[in-house]
């Protein structure tokens, strides 16, 4: 079994700084990963981060993975399916259920813990 999270009490943290573009993804959509042991292969751990769509962002296929997400918008509005959500707004899927395309137009903030049982 591995290391799993650390315990962080309170870090301050730098919006600004530490920002990447996850696999797969745009180059206008960003992720900043605050903690994570997931491993996708072992299918064990979890991983919380930020994920940053630029104004005008989107993706074009739906996403699936074999792990539970919870997301929730922090900051703006973000388009599932044609469908417009605006901050606050939460959701919870569980594995192998499709989501997306997503579209901003103003641009968003999420923030998502993914997680296997």
């Amino acid at each position: 079994m591995g290391q799993g999270k650390p315990h962080i009490e309170f870090a301050a943290l730098n919006m600004d700084e530490g920002w990447e573009v996850p696999p797969g993804y745009p180059d206008n959509i960003r992720q900043k990963v605050l903690t994570s042991d997931l491993d996708e292969e072992k299918k064990t751990g979890s991983r919380t981060r930020f994920l940053r769509l630029d104004p005008g962002a989107f993706t074009t296929e739906a996403f699936v993975h074999d792990h539970w997400e919870e997301v929730y918008i922090v900051s703006g509005e973000m388009i599932v399916d044609g469908a417009p959500f605006v901050a606050p707004t939460y959701a919870c899927r569980p594995p192998g259920a499709y989501h997306g395309p997503f579209k901003t137009d103003a641009g968003c903030l999420l923030y998502e813990f993914h997680y296997y049982d």
